[in-house]
């Protein structure tokens, strides 16, 4: 007994309320439809992250006094040509100089071996020459098929030619139409929810400018970071710059364990490329002051005025959602999280007072 008046005492704290039992509906069908429909629905999820992105040069343009439409126009000419660069220039150069790593690994492997069987008589006490012999040969079973596990590994995230035709098509096409109609498509989303929802209000509200200013200021971090790598490394004569200049642009998506991670390639094509010399020093330096003015100037500056979250709830949801759904899971983690958070926040949580008749 004392159990179900537990339970019934917190279903009556926490859903007497006819809204927060709609808006926990609304989370839930939002949550399946995105699971069991995720892949089918990704170019829409795509045309509106990058309209999300584009709708505050629109209103950057409104602002300056120019009508809507035709800063609609304008932003949308310049997705358009900064797609085509990025289909022309930007995406070839990377592709060329991933297979060009690809085909270097052999290489690459074959100074490792030279390293390695140079440790036994550095250190005999510590390894011996029949446990190298050992690790060059599973490193060699191993990097036999790496090129080939890499290359269907790309060639799986990008899917078909037919995907890669569909997505060119519908993500420009959706994304004008969500610029051009947005206030259309809020006005049909809201005519769907109760015309009294204060706490759906709250929610919104609240993140509405947190959400804003994740996606717009990642996605300028992102090409930030990127595009000063890649200038860097080309100043300091790094091979595949455009390779490992996206990789870190792209390495900010996950907070914390991206640069840890993407650390990790940059090192070893630095180290194979100029081994231990000034110039390695001067790559990993470069890298090191890249990292530090991004976390320690440039987020402080574009997320001024995003949700502070402790960074293991961070890092547990970047590793929750991006679990259930990819890499979307990862880039929305933080929204996602700060939604919670609001959500948690606005709750009512008063009990109803008991009815005097009972």
């Amino acid at each position: 007994m004392k159990l179900l008046e537990f339970v019934r005492g917190w279903i009556n704290r926490y859903f007497h309320h006819e809204e927060a039992l709609l808006l926990v509906l609304l989370i839930l069908a939002g949550l399946i439809l995105v699971t069991w429909l995720g892949a089918v629905l990704a170019p829409v999820t795509t045309a509106l992250v990058i309209a999300f992105v584009l709708q505050g040069a629109v209103a950057r343009l409104v602002s300056w006094r120019i009508p809507e439409w035709v800063a609609i126009y304008l932003v949308y000419l310049l997705f358009l040509s900064i797609l085509m660069v990025l289909l022309l220039v930007v995406f070839p150069l990377i592709w060329r100089q991933f297979y060009a790593f690809i085909n270097a690994l052999p290489n690459m492997l074959d100074q490792v071996q030279q390293l390695m069987r140079t440790l036994p008589e550095r250190y005999p006490t510590l390894v011996s020459e029949t446990q190298i012999n050992q690790w060059m040969d599973a490193a060699t079973n191993e990097a036999a098929l790496l090129g080939q596990r890499m290359l269907t590994l790309m060639l799986g995230q990008i899917g078909s030619v037919v995907s890669i035709i569909i997505y060119l098509i519908l993500v420009p096409f959706l994304v004008f139409f969500f610029l051009k109609d947005k206030s259309l498509l809020l006005n049909w989303v809201a005519n769907l929810l109760p015309r009294e929802r204060p706490l759906m209000n709250q929610v919104g509200q609240e993140m509405n400018q947190q959400i804003a200013n994740y996606v717009r200021g990642k996605a300028v971090e992102i090409v930030i970071v990127g595009v000063v790598t890649y200038f860097t490394f080309v100043l300091l004569g790094l091979n595949y710059a455009a390779l490992l200049g996206t990789l870190v642009g792209l390495s900010v998506i996950v907070p914390f364990i991206g640069a840890a991670v993407i650390t990790i390639p940059v090192a070893l094509v630095a180290f194979f490329q100029f081994g231990w010399s000034l110039e390695f020093g001067w790559v990993m330096l470069a890298y090191a002051i890249i990292q530090g003015l991004d976390g320690n100037v440039l987020v402080p500056v574009l997320f001024s005025e995003a949700v502070s979250l402790h960074p293991v709830a961070i890092i547990v949801a970047v590793l929750v959602f991006g679990g259930i759904w990819g890499f979307w899971g990862v880039f929305f983690a933080i929204p996602l999280a700060s939604l919670a958070k609001a959500v948690l926040t606005a709750w009512p949580q008063t009990v109803p007072d008991p009815d005097p008749g009972g």
